[in-house]
């Protein structure tokens, strides 16, 4: 398969050289295009009042791979890939491996899962892909899962346009206990800014929060009930592969809003 690659975490990042050199040394096309530094929590930002620059990097990745560094965001790095570094479309979008998890109302901050719903965006089917840990260095699990996943999608395409957001858990692989579809939990945190003082005598606020799981998300979302949320089912070491789509249409709130009445004078 044709393989455009990107992450959030930048082209220093262990996720994105295991993911890219595990693929490419398994047959695929691979292409790397990403930010030449961490962009984590960026979302879906985009650059529009100053120039892109893409400079080709070498020796950081297996020989086969063609790799850019952007001075962008990721949704950056991938438009940028899509429309003007490479000479046709990929078959599929891949972001990470994100060094942490990606998992409920997370992915609305997610720099990973913003680079591969610009896939979506595009019309080419897309995978996140997050270990949920921020200190675990060993990438090589999900990245071989990542292989598998791409056997299963080239034997049986997705059905549709969607993203495949896949959080793997920061266990061995002998330890991993199955794969899950999963729909989107809850996992937000409770925000605290902790005030400080600069050594200049200024105030400033460095954000900190403490996370929130327990949290059921909302039933009116035409899911079934016994679908388990993403954000219970890594504690148990399973994957966890949530379909996602851009359109945040809530259709609960079209049907109740259907009844209201304005009167206009």
């Amino acid at each position: 398969m044709k393989l455009l690659i990107s992450n959030d975490d930048g082209i220093a990042a262990l996720g994105i050289r295991t993911l890219a050199n595990c693929l490419a040394q398994a047959g695929h096309d691979v292409t790397v295009v990403c930010p030449d530094r961490e962009r984590s929590a960026t979302g879906h930002g985009l650059t529009l009042h100053q120039p892109i620059r893409a400079e080709i990097i070498e020796s950081v990745f297996h020989p086969a791979v063609n790799a850019w560094a952007c001075d962008g965001t990721p949704s950056d790095c991938v438009k940028l890939a899509l429309w003007a570094l490479l000479e046709s479309p990929p078959d599929l979008v891949l972001s990470g491996i994100n060094q942490g998890a990606n998992l409920g109302t997370e992915i609305l901050y997610s720099g990973t899962v913003s680079a591969a719903m610009e896939g979506i965006i595009e019309g080419i089917p897309s995978v996140a892909l997050s270990l949920s840990s921020h200190t675990c260095k060993d990438f090589q699990p999900a990245a071989d899962f990542a292989k598998i996943l791409l056997d299963q999608i080239a034997a049986k395409p997705i059905p549709e346009l969607m993203l495949l957001n896949v959080n793997i858990p920061a266990v061995k692989w002998s330890e991993i206990a199955g794969v899950t579809i999963t729909r989107q939990g809850v996992r937000r945190y409770v925000d605290v800014f902790d005030k400080r003082i600069d050594p200049r005598g200024k105030t400033y606020y460095w954000l900190t929060g403490e996370v929130l799981e327990d949290v059921e998300p909302p039933s009116d979302l035409n899911l079934p009930e016994n679908v388990p949320t993403d954000v219970d089912v890594i504690r148990k070491n399973y994957i966890s592969i949530t379909p996602l789509q851009y359109n945040l249409t809530y259709s609960g709130g079209v049907n109740q809003l259907s009844e209201w009445e304005f009167k206009f004078p």
